[in-house]
C-alpha cells in the first residue's frame, strides 16, 4: 500500500496534543495538579487556607493546560522541518518504507515499538520519545485506513 502527503498545520497540532496527553508522565501530572487544584478550592470553600493558596493553585492549573494544549504542540511543529515536506510512504509485509525528494529509508515492523491510533494520524513510535505522523486523509478510502490499521495490529507489538 502506497501514500503519499503532506502535512496540515492544524491537523498536527492536534495529533501533537494527543501524544502530550498520551505519554505517562505528563498525564500523571496533570492529574496531579487538577486535584491540587479541587483541593485548593475544598480547603478554601470551608477557609483553611487563605485566597493566596487558591489562586496559586489555580495559575498552576491554567499554566500546565496551556503550556500542554497550545505552547507545546506550536514549538514542536516550529522547531521540525519534518512537518513542511513531501512524503511517500510504502506498507508491507515485511515493514514500510519513507521518502521524500532528498531520500528514503527503509524499517521492519519490529522497528517500531508501538503505534497510536488519533482521528487524522497513524503516530507510529519508534521509542518513547521519537515518532512519525501518517495523515489519514492520505489513504484513498476507509478500506485502506481499515488495511493499514490490522497491518499494524498485526506486525507492531504493544
Amino acid at each position: 500500500m502506497n501514500v503519499s502527503f503532506t502535512y496540515d498545520k492544524r491537523q498536527v497540532i492536534q495529533a501533537l496534543r494527543y501524544h502530550f496527553i498520551s505519554r505517562p508522565e505528563i498525564r500523571f501530572m496533570i492529574i496531579l495538579v487538577n486535584v491540587f487544584a479541587l483541593a485548593c478550592a475544598g480547603l478554601y470553600y470551608f477557609k483553611k487556607i487563605a485566597p493566596l493558596a487558591l489562586l496559586t493553585g489555580s495559575f498552576m492549573w491554567f499554566f500546565l493546560m496551556i503550556s500542554f494544549w497550545f505552547v507545546m504542540p506550536a514549538m514542536v511543529y516550529k522547531r521540525a522541518a519534518t512537518f513542511k515536506d513531501h512524503f511517500t510512504m510504502n506498507f508491507g509485509e515485511e515493514g514500510f518504507s519513507l521518502g521524500n525528494e532528498r531520500g528514503s529509508r527503509e524499517w521492519p515492523w519490529k522497528a517500531l515499538s508501538t503505534f497510536m491510533e488519533s482521528p487524522n494520524f497513524f503516530h507510529l513510535y519508534f521509542d518513547s520519545r521519537s515518532f512519525f505522523l501518517v495523515p489519514k486523509n492520505s489513504f484513498r478510502d476507509r478500506d485502506e485506513i481499515f488495511q493499514l490499521r490490522q497491518l499494524l495490529k498485526a506486525k507492531v507489538k504493544k
